[in-house]
């Protein structure tokens, strides 16, 4: 008993909100007996063979459940023992799920498919009907989860912590004392640790845990691993724990010497600890004016609540809210976000367990979002916050109108919540539904002139993310025909009654629910989630059933219409709201609650892990109360999706709205693919294509649709794949219709739409932008991706494709990468290529070039090499059209560098097996390219040219004399020099001469350019004169005076003509001599005379903005000039006047003169 009581006070180690005392009065009552559950017989039997409880456990149960202890005690004058007992031993939580909501971030038992209880008829929390206990031993009336996941994903989590703890035998002394729990928990030594045992107390209420004491001193959201163990131990093995009633009636059949032994006894066992807390309260009892004598009775901390106490479970708020702040703080990374995804999660689990801890933990939650200080600094800077954030309070907001359209919230908490969301949607810094900052502009746009939305945007309400939550407030669940659909599975009308119009009901009689509909499946998301799962089911279909009439009636007058609206081409009529993408998700909550009671879950444990999920598994489950035979939720939840998918949507405004759409579309396609086609599903699949077709402007797949309708390419392409192996026309018929993206095709050029030449997808001046075009666009792309695979070898479907392609894709890269993907798919490793797709490959290749031909793309080069790849593999053929038809798909560079010089190699030869007329016909094509590219760009082409025609002597010719037309105009010194070398090369050097002479004329180099990239060109070219004879060189040195400046290089040229010429020129007739020729004669006079010329200038040039460093370089400079001027008969004299001008003129430059002195005299 003393050990119990320690357990209750202070510790410095422990910093916990004190437990619930009540004061405590009444005598105890003598009973005849101990009663049942005496000393250690305190649970009902662990035998195997059960047997009826009695009442007086029924309604101790009942009574434990419902009623404060207080109230018990109120109530009755008198309570024999044995009822206490029962009361104290059933008030502890029977439900292991509920320990586990508590000591992890998810829980859920497989096969659970949540309460069934009508909302008229609540049941609590907790209320688990007789199950067997997995592992832990048979204990009527109580929850418990089997063992055989506890060692896996997970294994980290408190709860499963736990279980090991209670399973390795580590919980003892365990002793309940009215309402509260004690005991010991050791934690195992391990490599880094010692043994470690904590004390453990646990106080509860009502089948509730209302606080926690653990010496472990851990603080987190949730319950420490020792609480879950001692918690189990006392859910598990009841029998086992010393039951004792509360401490106050114990100390009431205690006379005075027993009452003072047992307060000094118990100060001497802990004297260090309470001596001072017990003189403290002996001095103020021995008090007669102390407040403790003014009060009656005192407090009992084992006595259970009082009445007005809250009957919640404990949860640590200090702690919700620093981890909220803590996530928060660090910003976008992953871990962060999906704890805080998690914490959602966990507020849905109590929603769903109807635990009222749920809305009080998502205000601490949203608390912290209102305080996170980056709200200030995106609305200061007008930036959008991130994805991952803007996800989160849509969550939040979704969450919040989950909450306020709890069926059986009190009307005192929905008005506490309506002002708590009126408070934070009215700061400044709360987030805006559409995800924007004060970017709210007028739509000018005059697309839809049936719609107000040419009004002026500052008109609108401001709507925050807590918009829909605070409109929620304002509705009610008290409607009689909403009473009805949501309490019976047979509400029907009458017979009499079905030939009539009616709001209420279809003409089959079934219950209909003309609500605005993402509200009504608000309804339903609320339902299910506060574990009204059952009516969630009735609600849904009522909804569907509505959906469908609406349908029909939308396809009647779409029958009338037709003829008018396929003549203009084009619709008006879209949904302003679109149900895919919308902040309350629609139809992913319908989709979620349908297919929830057709899960099969093959395995019983408690998923208490993060780890991957399985995918699930469904059967079909028939519609309680349904007429129809083969129509099953399963059924429903694929039709009423397909419906919501299909929905023709105008594009929303902003960013995040658009990005949102895709998003979700592609989260509710990931549903539907977990789904298996069975026959009853294929039939229902294609029954629903078939009215998405048919359905006109009220389908995005009918035949008619809103310009700046949301594309259907990402659902499409579900579909197509789904029905493809059940209904090959149907389902290109449905991905065909998709193809089409009519915000590009209305803005498109009026020209042939097979060869378009705009290379850049182009949005249309438009408000709202189209910011995920570029999605849309590849979404697009990967449709017709899918087509072509699936039409391989199917010449007829394949020609029906690229059409498509060709008719609504408008971006080239995406072209390219439809052809890119053909010809992968034409051409496996392992077989023969598939030419009928080679040839689609090809088509979609020469669209590219047509597209791009005009403007820039830095792809192009791969290209332009691709599309010869593919030509090849088609076959000569194709190679040849290419040819024939470049100036339609190449630049004359391309054409030349690339195509025609890829396609004569030796390579493309082997490749394609040609003999040698073939061959001839491909030489011959790719000459005629050549000459017709050397005149439409010579500069560029004219030496691709002569490679490709030197082996037929009249094409060369005739390329030769193109280049020597062009030379005098548009062709530069770089160019010329190149093809006098490839001349000099292909033994023209005569030819060659003439191109370098040519290109001299067009070079200037100045005296300070001694290091220019033409000087070995010049250097080559005399050297080419001096070996073809002196007439080629005396021709040349003129025009090497004229261009060329610089002293050192027409040294060096001077240089090498003073030697013997080398003879690689062999010209017939013409022989060299070997004698050096003299530089006082021509030819080499006039370069000798240059260039002491030269050798002056850039002397006087240089010693202008000469500096001191440059003295060594200078004097260096001059020893070169002399030998050139010495290889004059008078060089000596002349350099020696140069000399003396120099002193001279640039006396003044002192040191530099001295150092000419020194070395010239």
């Amino acid at each position: 008993m003393a050990e119990g009581r320690r357990d209750h006070l202070p510790h410095p180690l422990l910093i916990l909100p004190p437990v619930s005392k009540r004061p405590c009065l009444r005598p105890a009552p003598r009973g005849p007996g101990p009663g049942p559950g005496h000393g250690h017989g305190s649970g009902l039997t662990s035998s195997r063979h059960r047997s009826p409880e009695s009442l007086l456990d029924c309604a101790a149960k009942a009574v434990a459940e419902k009623w404060a202890f207080e109230r018990v005690e109120e109530r009755f004058e008198r309570i024999p023992e044995p009822v206490q007992r029962r009361i104290v031993y059933w008030s502890f939580p029977r439900n292991e799920k509920e320990i586990c909501m508590y000591s992890s971030f998810q829980c859920r038992v497989a096969g659970e498919e949540g309460s069934s209880t009508a909302p008229n008829g609540a049941a609590g929390a907790g209320s688990g009907s007789p199950t067997t206990a997995g592992g832990g031993g048979t204990v009527t009336g109580t929850t418990t989860v089997g063992t055989s996941g506890a060692v896996g994903t997970g294994d980290a989590l408190p709860f499963r912590r736990g279980i090991r703890l209670l399973e390795t035998g580590c919980v003892e002394n365990v002793l309940q004392v009215g309402f509260h729990l004690s005991g010991t928990v050791t934690e195992p030594a391990t490599s880094s640790e010692p043994e470690v045992t904590h004390k453990v107390a646990i106080s509860f209420d009502r089948c509730k845990i209302t606080s926690v004491t653990c010496g472990c001193g851990n603080r987190d959201i949730f319950y420490c691993a020792h609480v879950v163990a001692l918690s189990l131990y006392r859910i598990r093995k009841p029998e086992l724990v010393k039951l004792r009633l509360p401490i106050s009636e114990t100390l009431f059949q205690m006379n005075r010497d027993q009452l003072q032994k047992l307060v000094q006894y118990l100060i001497t066992a802990h004297h260090t600890e309470v001596l001072p807390t017990a003189q403290k309260l002996a001095d103020e009892i021995l008090s007669s004016n102390s407040e403790i004598n003014q009060v009656h009775g005192a407090p009992d901390p084992t006595a259970g609540a009082s009445i007005d106490d809250d009957n919640c479970w404990h949860l640590d708020e200090d702690q919700v809210r620093e981890q909220v702040k803590q996530f928060l703080s660090q910003g976008g990374y992953y871990g962060s976000g999906k704890q805080l995804n998690s914490m959602f999660a966990k507020v849905r689990e109590m929603l769903r367990m109807r635990d009222s801890n749920g809305a009080r933990m998502l205000t601490l939650i949203t608390e912290q979002f209102m305080a996170d200080p980056r709200l200030s600094l995106w609305r200061q800077q007008g930036t959008g916050m991130t994805d991952k954030c803007r996800q989160l309070w849509d969550e939040l907001g979704a969450l919040w109108v989950c909450v306020v359209l709890n069926p059986h919230c009190k009307s005192e908490e929905k008005s506490c919540w309506l002002k708590q969301l009126k408070k934070w949607s009215d700061m400044d810094v709360c987030p805006l539904e559409d995800g924007n900052y004060g970017s709210e502009l007028p739509n000018i746009t005059n697309a839809l002139p049936q719609s107000n939305l040419a009004q002026d945007a500052l008109s609108r309400p401001r709507r925050t993310v807590f918009s829909r939550a605070v409109e929620a407030c304002n509705l009610h669940w008290q409607g009689s025909h909403l009473q009805r659909i949501i309490s019976s599975d047979y509400y029907m009308s009458p017979s009499y009654q079905r030939d009539e119009e009616s709001l209420l009901f279809n003409p089959q009689g079934l219950p209909l629910w003309l609500d605005h509909v993402p509200t009504a499946c608000a309804r339903v998301d609320a339902l299910r989630s506060h574990g009204y799962s059952r009516e969630a089911l009735r609600l849904a279909v009522a909804i569907i059933n509505t959906l469908r009439l609406l349908q029909q009636r939308e396809m009647d007058i779409y029958k009338h219409q037709k003829k008018e609206l396929l003549q203009r081409g084009v619709t008006t009529t879209t949904n302003l709201e679109g149900w895919v993408g919308h902040p309350l998700d629609p139809i992913g909550c319908l989709f979620t609650t349908l297919t929830e009671t057709c899960r099969v879950d093959d395995d019983s444990a408690m998923d208490t892990g993060d780890g991957e999920p399985r995918r699930p598994v469904y059967h079909h489950v028939p519609v309680w109360g349904s007429h129809d035979g083969g129509e099953s939720y399963l059924t429903l939840a694929l039709e009423v999706t397909l419906m919501g998918m299909g929905q023709q949507r105008i594009m929303p405004e902003g960013l995040y709205a658009q990005d949102k759409v895709c998003r979700n579309e592609e989260q509710i396609v990931t549903k539907l693919q977990e789904l298996e086609l069975d026959h009853v599903l294929v039939q229902t699949l294609r029954k629903q294509a078939i009215q998405l077709l048919e359905a006109g402007p009220f389908s995005g797949l009918g035949e008619v649709i809103h310009r700046e309708s949301v594309p259907m390419h990402t659902f499409a392409k579900y579909l197509f794949t789904a029905l493809l192996p059940h209904d090959a026309d149907l389902a290109y018929k449905v991905a065909l219709r998709a193809m089409r993206l009519p915000v590009l095709e209305s803005s498109a050029g009026s020209g042939d739409v097979g060869h378009p030449h705009h290379g850049i997808s182009i949005v249309p001046s438009r408000y709202p932008r189209w910011f995920t075009l570029g999605h849309l666009e590849s979404q697009q792309c990967e449709l017709a991706s899918t087509m072509l695979t699936a039409a391989k070898g199917d010449m007829l479907r394949l020609r029906t494709v690229l059409e498509a392609i060709q008719k609504n894709i408008h971006s080239s890269s995406l072209i390219f990468k439809l052809a890119q993907d053909a010809f992968k798919i034409a051409t496996p490793a392992d077989s023969p290529p598939d030419i009928t797709l080679l040839n689609v490959a090809l088509e979609l290749g020469l669209q590219v070039m047509r597209m791009t031909l005009s403007t820039l793309n830095w792809r192009r080069r791969e290209m332009v090499r691709w599309l010869v790849t593919c030509a090849t593999e088609v076959g000569l053929r194709a190679l040849v059209s290419i040819l024939q038809s470049w100036y339609t798909l190449f630049t004359p560079t391309e054409a030349t560098s690339i195509v025609a010089a890829t396609v004569m190699s030796h390579n493309t030869i082997l490749r394609l097996s040609l003999d040698y007329p073939q061959r001839e016909e491909l030489a011959s094509c790719a000459r005629m390219l050549a000459l017709q590219c050397a005149m439409k760009d010579p500069q560029n082409c004219a030496l691709s040219a002569l490679t490709l025609c030197e082996k037929d002597h009249i094409a060369f010719e005739r390329a030769y004399q193109i280049v020597i037309e062009a030379a005098s105009t548009g062709m530069t010194y770089s160019q010329l020099f190149t093809i006098a070398r490839y001349m000099e090369h292909r033994g023209y050097p005569l030819r060659s001469f003439k191109l370098a002479s040519l290109a001299m004329s067009h070079l200037n180099l100045a005296y300070n350019q001694d290091t220019h990239p033409a000087i070995n060109d010049v250097l080559w070219a005399c050297a080419l004169s001096h070996s073809l004879g002196k007439n080629e060189l005396a021709a040349i040195i003129p025009l090497v005076v004229k261009s060329v400046h610089c002293a050192t290089v027409l040294s060096d040229i001077l240089r090498r003509c003073t030697m013997t010429a080398p003879g690689l020129a062999g010209i017939p007739g013409r022989r060299n001599s070997g004698k050096l020729m003299s530089t006082d004669k021509a030819p080499l006079r006039q370069l000798l005379d240059a260039t002491i010329s030269a050798y002056i200038n850039t002397t006087h040039s240089r010693l202008t903005h000469i500096s001191p460093r440059h003295y060594g370089e200078f004097i260096e400079f001059l020893s070169k000039a002399r030998e050139t001027f010495l290889l004059a008969q008078d060089g000596h004299i002349q350099f020696a006047q140069f000399i003396d001008n120099l002193k001279q003129i640039y006396k003044g430059k002192k040191k530099l003169m001295m150092l000419v002195r020194e070395r010239f005299g």
